[in-house]
């Protein structure tokens, strides 16, 4: 609900550092929760689709390579104008497994050791977007690796069919 709230503009309107209204190729641009803004060394924004029935990488495909490529040069625009940094400075890139389903793009900085951010979790929008384009259902095919914390469900179900 707090992601809808943000794209209905019931919540948090006067936190978006960018918005392209497009339905189906459109996103907002707002800091996360976990950055305070005071300093640009963790630097943390997460662009919201405005599109509700993409969850996850999972759905992607070449369809929606105008919307990612809408959130990665637009983003880094908006960052540049608004924070001065350039996108030189910037991790830009997707969870899998994300934390809600409902796709979103992390943009952090570059230094900044953000929770999520390494391999096994992070995936890179550039790199996101070049595999869409070599083969539009590149994510519906290709094994994904995540870690799981051993206190989560998903992990015990793993646990149970022998998997772990």
């Amino acid at each position: 609900q707090w992601v809808y709230n943000i794209l209905e503009k019931k919540a948090e309107a006067d936190r978006i550092v960018h918005e392209n209204p497009d339905p189906s190729n459109g996103f907002v641009l707002v800091p996360d929760l976990k950055w305070n803004q005071n300093q640009l060394e963790d630097l943390y924004l997460i662009a919201l689709v405005h599109r509700r029935d993409i969850k996850s990488l999972r759905d992607l495909t070449a369809e929606h390579l105008p919307l990612l490529r809408n959130i990665l040069q637009e983003g880094k625009e908006a960052i540049v104008k608004r924070f001065g940094v350039p996108s030189s400075q910037l991790r830009i890139y997707l969870h899998y497994q994300p934390s809600y389903q409902h796709l979103h793009v992390h943009f952090t900085a570059l230094g900044y050791d953000a929770p999520g951010s390494s391999v096994e979790r992070a995936h890179l929008l550039a790199d996101v977007i070049d595999n869409l384009a070599m083969d539009s259902l590149y994510y519906q095919k290709r094994a994904l690796s995540f870690p799981l914390r051993a206190d989560e469900p998903l992990f015990k179900k793993f646990q149970e069919a022998g998997k772990v």
